[in-house]
């Protein structure tokens, strides 16, 4: 298509070059009678000729332009005498020096580009002479496809001319930049000139007119030629067309079998796809299951540790009104006593804060306790939603991971209350001691003092019985204070132990979790999946549809095509059609 659109706007070039030819009259009035003009007026002819005579062969020719084609060389001949019109002569010691050599090398100082046409041609080794320098310049520059450009370069500094040509020359006049415009129409043309082969020095530049001139037969002759090549082309172009059908038809056979094939293994992956959505559905019910009884068993076991810290609080209970009771009588009989009964009392003091510290410690378990019985509660709503509510449950499990955490603070609180305790109960034990040394020291004094206080003896007496019995009651506290330490460290293990094993049944329920949305986006992922491929099988039964019927369209048409056969040009009179007379004009539109 593009190489006819080229010959199309070459064609319409050559036609208004002929028509310029024919209206020589609007360029050169007959008055004038200048031979100059004359002579410009002769070599433009020429030029026009001769361009249109090579572009025409050329793109007869259909191939690239070698030396050795008779137009190409006659076209050289013109522009060289072209270039030669009016040009100055150059007087030297030895002779006279009139070449086109000269103005050929001012066009590298206008156009830089031609830098590279000028020292190629000053490197050629077989050039001695400015005139064959100028011929290889001008075969160099149509290779290149610029030759419109430099000399049009050339034209439009005429101060620079005017030393080398005449006032009259034709590269000082309009001729000049008509030739020009011609010379555009060459970049058609694909020139392969070997320069380096040729001798350019010796060659006579002689005009061939005979090459210009045409007889009637000859266009007889060239008329009945172009008939025959349109013929052959319109039947080119039918065999051109047959051939392409069988290629698109074998093209749409092999596209056919190759859908199918593709068809068949997306039903078989299809399959695999669905039975593999069927495992996971199982795997997904089966892991469901098990979350369910780990959720169970949690309960169950939240359930048995609640009933154990309610028995625990009652037992606690308990053992803090004995101790009440035991502190109001020691209080009671601590009275009457000395200085050391004083400090003993405000040691006693001390333990009741301790106690009253313990009483809110005990409080804030029975907060926490409550607390623990809401997150209960909460637990079993979250497992009757589990499937709707997976994110609000991961958030509660991180609010009791809290609670858990402020457990632990207040269990090192407690611990640090009892070891307080201790230290207190050690503390309460030496001032015992000191004042079992101290009655050692009042007994010496009363058996010193016994004839003297022989009345107060049976006093003494009473009260170191007393003292002994108050004694007594002081160590079974005592025990009962380290009984009491002792489960409430066991019962602080205990603890410890259910707080290890809920945070590994979270972590476990975390990773069932994570495992479960795993499986969720794999289930969604494979859905989608599923609806592309039947959305894509949909598309291809359509368009297996569609190419069905244009194969069985192209096929009719090759068959019909097929038994048809070229009538020889005597045998095709009419139409079988319109049952008209053929003539060339008829079979030409037809075609």
């Amino acid at each position: 298509m593009i190489f006819s659109n080229c010959c199309l706007f070459i064609i319409r070039i050559c036609c208004k070059i002929s028509a310029w030819l024919h209206c020589e009259d609007n360029f050169y009035p007959k008055a004038t009678k200048d031979p100059t003009a004359v002579e410009r007026a002769n070599l433009l002819n020429m030029a026009k000729l001769s361009i249109k005579g090579l572009i025409e062969s050329a793109l007869s020719f259909g191939r690239t332009l070698d030396s050795d084609y008779p137009p190409l060389q006659q076209f050289f001949v013109v522009m060289e005498h072209c270039l030669k019109h009016g040009l100055k002569v150059r007087k030297s010691f030895l002779s006279y020096n009139k070449t086109i050599w000269g103005p050929l090398e001012l066009v590298e100082k206008l156009y830089p580009e031609a830098e590279e046409i000028g020292a190629s041609v000053r490197d050629l080794p077989g050039l001695k002479t400015p005139l064959g320098r100028a011929r290889a310049w001008l075969r160099l520059a149509l290779m290149q496809k610029k030759m419109a450009d430099y000399l049009r370069c050339l034209i439009i500094q005429r101060d620079l001319l005017s030393e080398f040509y005449e006032y009259h020359a034709l590269m000082m006049e309009e001729e000049g930049a008509v030739i020009v415009g011609l010379l555009v129409g060459l970049n058609v043309i694909d020139a392969n000139l070997c320069v380096k082969g040729e001798d350019l020095d010796s060659q006579v530049g002689v005009i061939d007119f005979s090459m210009y001139l045409k007889n009637e037969e000859d266009i007889g002759n060239k008329e009945r030629n172009v008939q025959i090549a349109a013929i052959l082309d319109q039947k080119n172009y039918v065999e051109e067309l047959n051939r392409q059908l069988n290629s698109t038809v074998s093209s749409l056979h092999s596209r056919v079998d190759s859908l199918e094939k593709s068809n068949t293994k997306l039903i078989e992956e299809l399959a695999i796809a669905k039975n593999n959505i069927i495992k996971l559905q199982e795997e997904n019910h089966q892991l469901r299951s098990e979350n369910k009884l780990i959720l169970m068993k949690t309960q169950q076991h939240l359930e048995v540790t609640k009933v154990d810290v309610e028995t625990e609080l009652q037992t606690y209970k308990h053992s803090r009104q004995g101790l009440d009771e035991m502190y109001n009588e020691a209080r009671r009989q601590l009275r009457d006593e000395s200085q050391l009964r004083q400090d003993v009392e405000n040691e006693l003091a001390v333990q009741v804060s301790m106690k009253h510290e313990i009483e809110l410690a005990m409080k804030l378990l029975e907060k926490d306790i409550h607390e623990k019985q809401d997150t209960l509660i909460g637990l079993r709503q979250q497992l009757e939603e589990v499937k709707a509510i997976n994110i609000e449950m991961y958030q509660k499990l991180q609010g009791s991971e809290a609670d858990l955490k402020e457990k632990n603070e207040i269990i090192a609180r407690l611990e640090e209350k009892t070891n307080k305790i201790t230290a207190a109960m050690r503390q309460l034990e030496q001032r015992l001691q000191q004042a079992e040394k101290a009655q050692m020291d009042t007994e010496d004094e009363d058996k010193k003092y016994l004839q003297e206080c022989q009345s107060k003896f049976d006093s003494l007496q009473k009260q170191i019985s007393q003292k002994e019995k108050q004694l007594v009651q002081l160590e079974t506290d005592l025990k009962i204070e380290k009984e009491w330490r002792q489960t409430l460290q066991e019962d602080l293990q205990k603890e410890k132990d259910t707080l290890s094993h809920l945070r590994n049944e979270t972590q476990q329920i975390l990773s069932l979790k994570k495992e479960f949305l795993h499986l969720q986006d794999e289930n969604h992922q494979l859905k989608k999946i599923y609806h592309e491929q039947e959305q894509a099988l949909q598309e291809l039964g359509n368009k297996l549809s569609e190419s069905k019927l244009k194969i069985e369209d192209i096929k009719e048409a090759n068959k019909a095509l097929q038994g048809l056969v070229w009538l020889k040009d005597k045998e095709a009179t009419h139409c079988k059609l319109c049952e008209k007379e053929f003539s060339l004009s008829k079979r030409k539109q037809q075609a």
